[in-house]
């Protein structure tokens, strides 16, 4: 099984440029983060700093947020969001430095809450534009934009397997193919989809998977997620890419679950 470490959300008891190479040691070889940095064009020593954490931990950087905003007071991402559409251009072109430094190839753009101040109409186009951008850029890399599904914040319009599509069938349509599902069971499960169903129709396509127990977004076993059926479904049906672990759980017993060689 080829796991990769969110390393924004686990390990969180260290510095954030100590996290890749706490991954390697406790034997995994991909990493994983939400966008590093506080704001969509951060200082070049900043992402200087953040590439060379990753290449010294020898940890391959499997997947990038791009810029998503305020995530910790609620903000869901740029992409539909009017009024900072030159933030969202300006943080592709970040995102494909590092991944031009690093070999990443999947980029997460998380859609956005929906807004008072403007209409789901308007905010749907922008996020068209936006996500057809997005995917061109990246494909100087060979890399592919994931769209996903967010439990846990009511505003964000994009809450089942099917809404996800939808999108990705028009950006497709304009003329941008690579672009694909982000599969967070957690999410998709806390948003009362059916994941068995997603996987038996979706698998084959999935750009991505993520995986957290519910109750609780703990590790795989804390709850009642039926998590390694679905993955070895999806494994069965032609996905082939990484597993994403992206749940809360303390350092010191974060992959007690897993199965894995460790570094000696």
């Amino acid at each position: 099984m080829t796991y990769t470490v969110n390393c924004s959300i686990l390990l969180t008891e260290l510095p954030l440029l100590e996290r890749p190479a706490a991954a390697k040691a406790a034997g995994f070889d991909a990493v994983e983060f939400w966008w590093p940095f506080a704001e969509a064009v951060p200082a070049d020593k900043d992402v200087d700093a953040f590439v060379v954490a990753i290449q010294a931990a020898g940890v391959q950087l499997s997947g990038l947020n791009f810029f998503a905003g305020d995530m910790p007071g609620g903000d869901r991402g740029l992409v539909s969001w009017t009024g900072r559409e030159a933030e969202f251009a300006d943080n592709i072109d970040v995102v494909v430095g590092i991944a031009e430094r690093t070999g990443t190839k999947a980029f997460n753009a998380l859609y956005g809450n929906r807004l008072e101040g403007s209409t789901p109409e308007a905010q749907d186009e922008l996020g068209l534009r936006n996500l057809v951008a997005a995917a061109r850029g990246v494909a100087k890399v060979g890399g592919t934009v994931l769209l996903e599904p967010v439990s846990g914040t009511a505003a964000y319009p994009l809450k089942t397997a099917a809404d996800a599509i939808d999108v990705i069938g028009r950006v497709r349509e304009a003329g941008a193919e690579n672009i694909r599902l982000l599969a967070d069971f957690y999410h998709l499960a806390v948003n009362g989809d059916d994941v068995a169903a997603v996987i038996e129709e979706h698998a084959k396509d999935f750009g991505h998977i993520q995986i957290a127990d519910n109750p609780g977004r703990g590790a795989p076993g804390s709850g009642q997620l039926p998590l390694g059926e679905w993955i070895s479904r999806s494994r069965e049906l032609g996905y082939s890419g990484y597993i994403g672990l992206e749940y809360k759980a303390p350092q010191a017993e974060a992959f007690a679950w897993a199965i894995r060689p460790v570094a000696g």
